[in-house]
């Protein structure tokens, strides 16, 4: 494609990419040697010039990665971000504990180091939820904190394969998730964010009006807020490629929903009240590591993730590390 030779060359990060037929996922972008110098005002204005081209590898690849752009700073990034020309999707009603840091670019969730963040679409357990995501490597680990990402439509497939009836059962069921929310955000806890930050307000009326727009129901308790959120479909399907996506946050409610609040057995459940199967919870996890490509952070690296295509996980790492992010709609 021409358009990508003037500034954007497609790379190869071995032992980091899967190989599907027809495209490599996920893409990796650096700047073209022969064109001009790069600066952050030519990345900016190359992605505003080139954005057929890279709207059209990411939906082929579903994730793209640039390396080796001057990107440097928080306010970097958000230029990056805001050269998509993507809308800003707020984030309410997600649980991770985060930080605004500068314009539309917050921290990534901000739980302890030794702490992995299980698979999950970005805010599948609600309603609206970004299309697509970024994030961006401000300081790089000190060792580990791999961001692995793994395509939807590959676990779906795998597990309507092995699991033909639990799948039917999701399918016709939904999930439920709940979650008992402290009134101040915890960070020691992957789900620490509390009430007043996931609401964006400090008033219970107005808490409970964005709750019922998201469709959840709230119950509130001495020091916080049991939140029920469902039946929500587990099973989507993605109009723009045209096949069936595993999208839902079953196995992070299920594995990782823990802290001294919340029992992550009891976090999700079928959309009728039934509890979930240990085994297969357990099994669609190795299926989704088996399938994963961990992605080792640069400093500077910025990456794209269409949230319909992909889901993202975090290991633990030794910091330092610092890893933004910025969701649209």
């Amino acid at each position: 494609m021409a358009a990508q030779a003037e500034y954007f060359i497609e790379t190869q990060l071995p032992n980091h990419q899967k190989h599907y037929g027809s495209f490599t996922f996920p893409s990796i972008l650096s700047p073209n040697p022969k064109s001009s110098p790069s600066s952050l005002s030519v990345f900016t204005e190359s992605i505003k010039s080139h954005k057929p081209f890279l709207d059209s590898l990411l939906l082929k690849s579903g994730a793209l990665l640039f390396r080796g752009f001057p990107v440097k700073t928080a306010k970097d990034f958000n230029d990056v971000v805001e050269a998509f020309g993507f809308e800003e999707l707020p984030y309410v009603g997600g649980a991770a504990p985060r930080t605004n840091v500068v314009g539309r670019v917050f921290t990534a969730n901000e739980s302890p180091p030794d702490q992995k963040i299980p698979f999950h679409h970005e805010m599948a357990q609600v309603p609206e939820f970004p299309s697509k995501l970024f994030f961006f490597c401000e300081v790089e680990p000190g060792s580990g904190g791999e961001t692995p990402i793994v395509l939807s439509h590959i676990v779906y497939e795998k597990m309507k394969e092995k699991y033909p009836e639990f799948v039917d059962r999701l399918e016709a069921h939904g999930l439920l998730y709940t979650r008992v929310l402290g009134e101040d955000d915890d960070p020691s806890s992957p789900i620490g964010r509390g009430w007043k930050s996931t609401f964006l307000t400090s008033n219970k009326a107005v808490a409970e009006e964005r709750a019922a727009k998201l469709g959840m129901k709230l119950e509130w308790l001495s020091n916080g807020v049991k939140t029920v959120m469902g039946p929500i479909p587990a099973i989507k399907y993605d109009k723009s490629r045209q096949r069936k996506i595993w999208f839902n946050s079953m196995v992070a409610a299920y594995t990782g929903w823990e802290d001294s609040r919340n029992d992550p057995v009891k976090a999700v459940t079928f959309g009728d009240g039934q509890p979930l199967p240990a085994d297969i919870i357990y099994d669609c996890l190795k299926i989704l590591e088996d399938e994963c490509v961990p992605i080792p952070w640069k400093k500077g690296d910025v990456m794209l993730i269409d949230n319909l295509a992909t889901l993202h996980s975090r290991r633990s790492f030794d910091p330092p590390r610092r890893v933004l992010a910025s969701l649209c709609k």
